[in-house]
């Protein structure tokens, strides 16, 4: 019998993460929608939080060579 298997994933689609330096020189780790990332002091530091909060899929981070800046979006209101 034959088992068809989906992706490692198969719940929801695996986040996709950017992962560049500022223009203070920070590394910066961002998912592609602004959910959630961080400020990094090293490149390793941001990789090892992309891959955690992507959910352990490398192939869903991505290097970036122009500056990127944390930009975190939220649906909640401060007033």
């Amino acid at each position: 019998m034959t088992q068809l298997l989906g992706p490692p994933w198969s719940g929801s689609a695996p986040r996709i993460v950017f992962v560049g330096r500022n223009q203070r020189g920070n590394w910066v780790a961002r998912e592609q929608g602004g959910s959630f990332g961080g400020l990094f002091v090293s490149r390793a530091q941001a990789l090892k939080y992309a891959l955690v909060e992507n959910g352990h899929h490398p192939e869903c981070i991505i290097e970036v060579t122009r500056e990127i800046e944390l930009d975190i979006r939220t649906n909640s209101r401060i007033t």
